[in-house]
């Protein structure tokens, strides 16, 4: 208990000191116009009350992955409170408000437009691609999950005149309902559907969070959290998955995560003054680390340990939404479970419909596209629905999921070097970006040669040197690109 209070009250403290220190450190200064008074279109350039912006924010960052990634990630053990700590304060925090600044402070720009601003027009040419195969990719998972969550729970007459091969027609017919809120909420003005609903969801999403912190405080009695003694690897195969880096890919909402970097431009050109930079972008990330930090504890608590977590996670094959579902009747009763369902489901689908807003925003920035056109944001937004259904029909989720992992990583290693140069032009202490950039790099270079989805190496020595001489690389590009500017 003593090591999860500790994180805890390192996460709010880190609000009102580094926070602060960020502020200073990139100018915030309350006069300067904004993106939705000077480039009001009524449809993405839009002012809405701090409150809201906070809690859309919110919602676009956190989907499942501060549930769902801290309960697998937590298999590694009391190291998770500490990575899920350190990551959130210094990398995921500083990576959101910084990336959110800059972009507020460039009309609201694209991760794209804002990456080719400082890293050169050959990477702007592959961010806008990677951008919106990632915003596709998350598209396609957050389309997915929540249709088999809903699927499971309800039965359909059977059509036999229609065959989906090995897609039952509950989950199709789920699709196609959440495929249409989707182009909703991708077409409408930003406050028709997302300015309404998401508020609610965000309030769902910390309500669970709160109720689970409640049962954690008062019955430690039943639900006794591990302590950090050691840096040690309990999960169950620790030869196959290395802290460094599955865990860091394993937990990134809640840690760091590049999908946030590509959802700050939205709520920039929706904030009505630069002061509100801290706790619309720094503040929603802290809040995403404390819920992914709660949900680590309990999946350890609720199992009497991380040993009896990794037996669970075996036992129901890696669904981390049947053991959520377990923890929360177990502990809450059905009605509250029934709820934190519904709330889980919210989560997810209220991450994939901006994944899908975001992508069109970056094809509209790429080709120049005027969006006040309802016809010209339709004829951006079909492609984009079109890739994800075949990815969700074509690709098994494990695999769809294994990819999109690595990918969030590689964009959140792209935003955090652009920061470095960002800093480095300004003339600001570039160590902020720096140092998570070098061990960003470093684990997603690892990874490629480690994971089984990749190169897979047994050597694990010759690996991780690979990684660093990967890394080395590319430290010396970014620093070649920044001196030259």
């Amino acid at each position: 208990m003593i090591t999860f209070l500790v994180c805890l009250a390192a996460l709010v403290a880190a609000y009102f000191t580094y926070g602060k220190y960020l502020e200073k450190v990139c100018g915030i200064d309350a006069s300067n116009p904004v993106p939705s008074k000077t480039m009001y279109d009524g449809v993405d350039y839009l002012p809405l009350p701090r409150w809201k912006v906070f809690l859309i924010q919110l919602l676009n960052i956190a989907g499942l992955g501060p549930i769902f990634g801290a309960l697998l990630g937590a298999a590694y053990g009391p190291v998770a409170f500490l990575w899920i700590t350190l990551g959130g304060i210094f990398m995921g925090a500083m990576h959101d408000f910084v990336a959110g600044v800059i972009s507020l402070k460039n009309n609201g720009q694209s991760l794209p437009e804002i990456i080719g601003k400082y890293l050169g027009s050959g990477t702007r040419a592959f961010m806008r691609l990677f951008s919106v195969f990632l915003m596709v990719l998350v598209g396609a998972v957050f389309m997915s999950q929540p249709a088999e969550l809903i699927a499971s729970n309800i039965t359909l007459p059977a059509l036999e005149t229609v065959a989906f091969s090995n897609v039952s027609w509950e989950l199709f017919m789920v699709l196609v309902v959440i495929l249409i809120y989707y182009t909703l909420a991708t077409l409408l003005p930003i406050d028709k559907i997302i300015g309404r609903f998401y508020p609610l969801f965000g309030i769902a999403l910390l309500v669970m969070a709160c109720s689970i912190l409640f049962l954690l405080l008062f019955h430690s009695d039943s639900y006794a959290i591990p302590e950090l003694v050691s840096l040690e690897n309990q999960i169950a195969d620790p030869g196959k998955f290395p802290i460094v880096p599955m865990l860091f890919t394993t937990i990134a909402c809640g840690a760091i995560s590049g999908f946030h970097a590509t959802q700050s431009p939205m709520m920039a050109r929706c904030m009505t003054n630069e002061k509100q930079s801290r706790s619309i972008f720094y503040g929603a990330m802290i809040a995403e680390s404390i819920v992914a930090l709660i949900w680590a504890a309990i999946g350890m608590a609720f199992w009497g340990g991380v040993k009896g977590l990794n037996n669970a996670i075996e036992e129901y094959g890696g669904s981390a939404a049947k053991m959520v579902d377990i923890i929360t009747s177990t502990t809450m009763g059905p009605v509250v479970a029934a709820c934190v369902l519904v709330g889980i489901v919210g989560c997810a689908v209220t991450s994939g419909d901006t994944a899908f807003r975001c992508a069109r925003l970056i094809v509209a920035d790429m080709f120049g596209i005027e969006q006040k056109s309802f016809f010209k944001r339709m004829l951006v937004s079909v492609p984009l629905f079109a890739g994800a259904m075949f990815i969700i029909f074509a690709l098994p989720f494990q695999t769809i999921w294994s990819y999109f992992a690595w990918c969030n990583q590689t964009l959140a290693v792209i935003t955090l070097w652009c920061i470095t140069v960002y800093l480095y032009q300004k003339k600001r202490p570039v160590a902020i970006g720096v140092l998570p950039a070098l061990v960003m790099t470093y684990v997603c270079s690892s990874y490629i040669f480690i994971s089984p989805m990749m190169f897979g190496m047994e050597n694990r020595t010759l690996a991780y040197l690979l990684g660093g001489v990967l890394t080395l690389v590319v430290a010396v590009a970014v620093h070649y690109k920044a001196r030259k500017g």
